[in-house]
């Protein structure tokens, strides 16, 4: 026969055997990690259900039992409310492996891959994991020759204008159309070629031709020439634009995707290491990881440095004092390295290094050991590529090492090259030369993929549309239009100088926050919004050049105030 204690106590064990089965592990705030995985009498049970059956089991006249049941309630509740505060952030950004995929990940002796296949999805991997099962080498010579390495262009046709059109005698026109919204249009008459050349600048993009004059008993209106390029603009006239400073503005508005600058994440992942607290934690530096930034470039003193800084603070010594720089093709490149950014004890997310290599587009990962990379771990919405090198050490070559490398990029990203020959070593004489052009390509890649090629489209939207409103204005200031008083066309261009929302002024706003980032990828923005920036690949310009502390990024993609308005883990 049972009695109401035994009763109780079956109703616990079951109640702790499907504890067991659900408790994982969890974080307590910034003091390091707690891993709960206890079962029987030192589970916390469940405190409503518990409240129940204390109060059925329990004898009427005692009521003892029951207060210390609801006290322990109170402070059981108490204890997980604080365990959800503290413990939320830094859960949302932990990505880790299976129990079973991470357990025969740290147990097979065998060689690993460099990077496994999200559970998710989402990610492409190049080789193809087959392809990297059996890296033994083959031959006595690996990689492609760098002579046929190509870097791609952000935008092939962004200096036709400054080369064809400034040095020449030519016209441009502006019009707002009912569907297009705003158009600049400029000709330039080629009398030694006998031909025209037109350019169509709309929101989508700039439509580039070459008429031979031959065609036109009389050169075509302005009008006529833009229906010939695009056949949806139904506007009936352009205006002239008599602004002497017009070609300045035009340039920049067509060269602002083009930047020789570039800065990429760099992340140390030692054997074993699973987790992004794990990887951003690690501060020492291995003589193999030294002599891999060494190949990639120069280390260099950030106090007082005056080239290309990708962000980082030169004066203050607010982001460490050493990072590695480097120039290949007219390019400048800063690595943003994960251990010489600072450390902050007490902070397993370790956010004065994710600001910085949470806001790259591209991560280069270092692993050594057979410990693989997953691409969800770093959690961003800015980081779209990874390409991830690990050491192959073989005592028959005579610099007793060769270098594996893998790529995985979102789904979105197209492929890009060079290609990763088969299988897919590397020299170290060949590894840089590979490396440097991959993550160029890389970058310029991932401006295709859904999220950044919407911001920018946003991004030209909002500048062509300042443009066309600046020429328009300061034309008719120009040539002294009725429609606008003296007192008006003053004011209004005393105000475009002051940065109210002229052309130059937007533009230098969008320049200013490129060593920062983008807002917010899909999130709603704020109001009183008036132009937005482009991508990261091109920021950084500007704001290199002036001194002091540099401000935490705001994942902004455009002025100031268009700050994130997502959750301060996620400050990527």
């Amino acid at each position: 026969m049972c009695t109401h204690g035994d009763t109780k106590a079956t109703e616990r064990e079951k109640r702790n055997d499907m504890s067991f089965s659900r408790k994982k592990s969890f974080t307590f705030g910034a003091y390091g990690g707690v891993d709960k995985f206890t079962c029987g009498d030192e589970m916390r049970p469940d405190p409503a259900e518990d409240n129940l059956l204390d109060t059925v089991a329990s004898p009427a006249s005692d009521s003892k039992p029951f207060l210390s049941s609801s006290s322990n309630l109170r402070d059981t509740e108490l204890f997980e409310i604080i365990e959800k505060l503290q413990g939320s952030r830094i859960d949302e950004q932990r990505c880790e492996f299976p129990l079973p995929l991470k357990s025969q990940v740290l147990t097979l002796g065998r060689e690993l891959p460099l990077i496994l296949p999200s559970k998710l999805g989402g990610y492409w991997i190049d080789p193809p994991l087959e392809r990297l099962v059996d890296v033994s080498p083959t031959s006595s010579h690996y990689g492609l020759d760098p002579e046929c390495y190509d870097i791609m262009e952000r935008d092939g046709e962004a200096k036709v204008y400054r080369d064809f059109f400034c040095s020449r005698y030519h016209h441009s026109f502006t019009a707002v159309d009912a569907s297009l919204g705003p158009l600049v249009l400029s000709v330039c008459l080629e009398e030694e070629e006998n031909r025209l050349r037109v350019i169509l600048r709309m929101k989508e993009s700039s439509l580039h031709g070459i008429f031979s004059s031959s065609l036109f008993p009389n050169i075509p209106s302005a009008v006529e020439l833009a229906k010939m390029l695009c056949d949806r603009v139904t506007v009936s006239k352009f205006e002239v634009v008599s602004y002497l400073k017009a070609p300045e503005l035009i340039t920049a508005f067509d060269e602002h995707r083009v930047s020789p600058n570039f800065k990429f994440g760099i992340l140390y992942q030692k054997d074993g290491q699973l987790t992004e607290e794990d990887i951003l934690s690690n501060n020492d530096e291995s003589e193999e990881f030294k002599e891999f930034l060494s190949l990639l470039g120069e280390t260099i003193q950030l106090q007082g440095f005056t080239r290309f800084r990708g962000g980082l603070d030169v004066c203050h010594g607010q982001t460490g004092s050493e990072a590695v720089f480097t120039s290949f093709h007219g390019r400048e490149i800063m690595f943003h390295v994960a251990t010489k950014l600072p450390f902050t004890d007490g902070d397993p997310q370790q956010l004065q290094r994710k600001r910085h290599i949470g806001n790259d587009i591209v991560a280069l990962v270092y692993q050594e050991g057979q410990t693989p990379f997953l691409s969800e771990v770093i959690k961003s919405h800015f980081l779209h590529c990874f390409l991830v090198v690990r050491r192959i050490h073989r005592a028959e070559e005579s610099d007793g090492a060769d270098y594996q490398v893998c790529v995985s990029a979102r789904e979105d990203v197209p492929p890009f090259g060079p290609v990763i020959p088969d299988p897919p070593l590397f020299t170290r004489s060949l590894l840089r030369g590979f490396l440097l052009t991959k993550l160029i390509n890389a970058e310029i890649s991932c401006y295709k993929a859904e999220r950044f090629s919407r911001l920018e489209l946003r991004t030209r939207s909002s500048l062509l549309e300042s443009l066309q409103a600046e020429l328009s204005t300061r034309s008719k200031c120009m040539v002294g239009d009725p429609s606008l008083s003296s007192l008006a066309c003053s004011e209004g261009l005393r105000g475009m100088s002051e940065g109210s929302g002229g052309f130059i002024e937007n533009f230098k706003r969008a320049i200013r926050v490129r060593s920062h980032s983008f807002d917010t990828l899909g999130v709603p923005r704020k109001s009183g919004v008036t132009v937005s920036q482009r991508p990261r690949a091109e920021k950084d310009g500007e704001s290199d050049k002036s001194p002091g502390p540099q401000p935490a990024p705001t994942d902004s993609y455009g002025p100031a105030e268009l700050k994130d308005q997502t959750s301060p883990q996620e400050e990527t």
